[in-house]
């Protein structure tokens, strides 16, 4: 058996659609789209169909989508530049299921003056709306809401959500990066002012993401400089990377979530009798959770165990979000779904892709019950 990757959540593996693109624009439209000569032309052209491209996987008619070097700077953009153009308003509302790079950001407008406020969770992860409604004051600035969960996988209500902050005078920003062009956004519909999104959770490069921003919403830059990104954020534009985002965005299709989908659920029944495991997050069958995420959490086995021993059979996986993996800190979303810290430290994430295949699959739920077994006799609590 070849090397399984298991772990697209984290990141996945360029598609040849997009590779042959960005050579392409290499080749072509390596020009500074900034630049007034005609290479510089050819560069800016390209951009902007890559610009509309993509925002029409999100039904964009109303925002402006600013290229970034990822959903990391986009969050932080949201947030910090948001707070730094409107400081009449000194209240943040987030949830404590969002991605690192959203609750560092909130951890740092607090040091700087800000009141965050920090939603529960129910123990499939869904956030507490009337909690919700109940938070926001007449100087709440925004409130983010992660929408497909990077660990647990479950996927929030995202209209419903941006429903409730309109009405009450807020604005809505959520992180999409694990859903886009797998779960369907309508930036109007959805109440969305603020929309993260990138590249490599979808088969494109890394180090390229954006930022939808409705129009009519003052965000103060991150970076200054010559200008670039309709004045919000400077810095000489990765024509080819975006070119390949772009082209990325086709990558998934309904034939693609639909094959995920079906790994996943054959992933998670095959586990199903394993003794003492369950899976984290919403259920399958209730149409709210990532098509190709499964975490499952196994008692008297260390998580960190079972990646080196599924590693060892040329399996990759995730303890949890790649972006904080290296630590041994419980991980902050299962803590708030409910799970006590021994219940925490057996839990893997799966995510599979539009590569793997039933075969894979089956080896893996193999795999993984043998390694539970192994590990479980040496565990000195229970087995």
């Amino acid at each position: 058996m070849n090397s399984i990757y298991l772990d697209n959540a984290a990141t996945t593996k360029m598609h040849s659609s997009v590779k042959a693109a960005m050579i392409e624009a290499e080749e072509k439209y390596f020009g500074n789209s900034s630049s007034l000569h005609g290479v510089g032309r050819a560069a800016k052209t390209e951009l902007d169909k890559a610009r509309e491209n993509i925002s029409k996987k999100v039904s964009n008619k109303n925002h402006k989508l600013i290229f970034t070097s990822g959903g990391t700077e986009s969050n932080n953009f949201a947030i910090k530049g948001l707070a730094e153009a409107n400081k009449n308003k000194k209240h943040i509302i987030t949830t404590k299921i969002e991605h690192d790079c959203v609750l560092n950001t909130t951890k740092f407008l607090e040091k700087n003056g800000y009141t965050v406020t920090y939603l529960d969770v129910d123990n499939n992860g869904f956030v507490n709306l009337e909690q919700l409604e109940k938070s926001i004051r007449k100087d709440t600035l925004l409130v983010s809401v992660i929408h497909g969960n990077n660990e647990i996988g479950t996927v929030q209500d995202l209209r419903e959500i941006g429903k409730i902050v309109h009405d009450n005078g807020s604005l809505f920003h959520t992180d999409a990066c694990q859903s886009f062009t797998k779960v369907p956004i309508d930036l109007e519909k959805d109440n969305i002012d603020l929309l993260t999104i990138n590249a490599h959770k979808i088969y494109g490069p890394k180090g390229v993401g954006g930022l939808f921003i409705k129009e009519g919403i003052k965000l103060e830059p991150l970076l200054h400089g010559g200008g670039h990104e309709y004045k919000l954020r400077s810095g000489t534009v990765n024509v080819p990377g975006i070119i390949g985002f772009s082209k990325a965005t086709e990558v998934i299709g309904e034939k693609e979530i639909e094959h995920m989908t079906t790994l996943r659920n054959q992933l998670v029944n095959g586990l199903k009798d394993v003794a003492d495991s369950w899976l984290n997050g919403a259920s399958l069958d209730c149409g709210k959770r990532l098509c190709n995420n499964a975490n499952i959490s196994f008692m008297y086995a260390e998580g960190e165990a079972i990646l080196l021993y599924l590693d060892a059979l040329g399996i990759s996986v995730s303890t949890g979000s790649a972006c904080s993996s290296n630590t041994l800190e419980p991980s902050h979303v299962l803590k708030a779904i409910g799970l006590k810290q021994e219940q925490t430290h057996g839990t893997v994430r799966f995510s599979v892709g539009i590569d793997n295949t039933k075969e894979e699959i089956k080896y893996t739920i193999d795999s993984v019950k043998d390694t539970i077994e192994k590990l479980r006799k040496m565990c000195p609590y229970k087995y």
